[in-house]
């Protein structure tokens, strides 16, 4: 699809190559300069455009610059709307906490205190590593293997990635690493192992919390099950402590309910949420935590863009599409119809793809090897199509559309795919 937009001035390399710091990493594997979006689509400064399956990693649910988040945004910076202010009370946020009783947590049945944090995912995790601490009065957390919880130290210690873990310079200490379900193997039961290290002689201290994701997202699209969920909630209840649910790329509808977690029919003692709870791209982060557990004293935890008014105008617009039951309907019929696609790849492509991997709207393509995976993406790319890959070795073809994908984009960015992968079996 081609921009049909004014142009922009146009900009070199230059700025990026003399004046950015050498971290940067998706601009490596995206070479090109994106100047707009609107809906599924980037286009770059050629007017160029891209099918985005990578949606900033799960932050744009509702795609890029979405009319209703927009208008709701334009209207509110009109009015000379508030914008940064701290924690103090202003009009955006009792609107968006009022918003998020009403359309979310009332009717998961869910009752949560809502703690605004820096707006970012890592910090969400921070504070809840450290409210568990607080309630608790240990130190220990259990994290899993696959497992990504950001990268500030408290978050990075919860983190499994060897390349985010040698960067921090000092001890990543007060963790204890316990295997994901599957990833000893079927034959493993991994909630057994946990049960074995928690008893008399196991030889693990009391935990203050465990944290988990019950899809990995940047660990390849690991699903963990009902029962394992559910086991593991009686696990963290029996031995009281405390469990955190880390929402952060798999929230806000990307598994095909609000909540990743409400599958499993089970109700974490804190929720850690970023990325797509902001609803438009702009930065927010909160952390929920059950009433009775809120033993913060003031300012114990801040941040300077806690009080990030223009996310919380955005973010409770979003909340608009959860007021029905008619999104979730929509997102369940648009999940099958991806899987449908993939599955047919793998069928056709079962030399170099495995399995599909995932659920609801994140889903992804293991493949046998990852440097194929990785041909993939670099295809697909050349082609108008955006995504990254995920895994311990990269080896998974990781899709996020938005959630507001109509079918017909849908299957226009997996015939891209499919292309791809056909041009990438014939470049070894």
């Amino acid at each position: 699809m081609a921009s049909d937009g004014p142009p922009f001035a146009r900009v070199s390399r230059t700025e990026f190559e003399e004046c950015e710091s050498a971290v940067r990493s998706y601009s490596r594997l995206f070479n090109c300069i994106f100047s707009r979006a609107r809906g599924i689509y980037l286009f770059d400064q050629d007017g160029k455009g891209y099918i985005d399956f990578l949606s900033s990693a799960g932050v744009l649910n509702y795609g890029h610059n979405n009319p209703l988040l927009k208008g709701a945004l334009l209207d509110y910076i009109k009015s000379d709307g508030v914008v940064s202010s701290l924690d103090l009370h202003t009009t955006a946020k009792a609107h968006f906490l009022r918003s998020f009783r009403d359309a979310v947590l009332k009717p998961c049945g869910l009752d949560y205190k809502v703690q605004f944090c820096g707006p970012t995912g890592t910090d969400a995790v921070e504070a809840a590593l450290k409210l568990a601490r607080k309630i608790t009065g240990r130190r220990g957390i259990v994290a899993f293997t696959n497992a990504y919880h950001g990268v500030s130290l408290g978050a990075l210690a919860t983190t499994s990635g060897i390349c985010e873990r040698s960067a921090a310079g000092v001890p990543l200490e007060f963790v204890v690493r316990m295997p994901f379900e599957g990833y000893l193997g079927p034959q493993i039961d991994a909630i057994a192992v946990l049960e074995g290290m928690l008893a008399a002689g196991g030889g693990v201290d009391p935990p203050a919390g465990i944290i988990v994701e019950t899809v990995q997202a940047e660990g390849g699209i690991n699903v963990a099950s009902v029962g394992w969920l559910q086991r593991l909630r009686d696990v963290a209840t029996r031995h009281d402590i405390v469990l955190i649910a880390d929402e952060i790329q798999v929230g806000c509808g990307r598994t095909g309910r609000f909540f990743s977690f409400e599958r499993a029919g089970i109700t974490p003692d804190i929720v850690c949420m970023s990325k797509a709870i902001g609803g438009f791209g702009l930065p927010l982060a909160i952390t929920l935590i059950r009433p009775e557990l809120d033993c913060w004293s003031p300012g114990e935890h801040v941040g300077t863009f806690r009080g990030n008014n223009l996310a919380l105008v955005t973010a409770a617009a979003a909340l608009e599409y959860w007021r029905t039951d008619e999104f979730p309907r929509v997102l369940a019929d648009r999940a099958a119809h991806m899987r449908a696609g993939l599955d047919g790849l793998v069928r056709h492509y079962s030399e170099n793809l495995i399995e599909v991997r995932g659920i609801g709207m994140i889903q992804g393509l293991r493949c046998r090897e990852p440097e194929f995976a990785h041909r993939v993406m670099a295809c697909a790319f050349a082609r108008g199509l955006l995504f990254e890959t995920a895994g311990a070795q990269k080896e998974t073809i990781k899709l996020l559309p938005p959630l507001v994908i109509e079918e017909g984009e849908l299957d226009e960015g997996l015939r891209v795919l499919a292309t791809a992968i056909d041009e990438a079996r014939k470049s070894r």
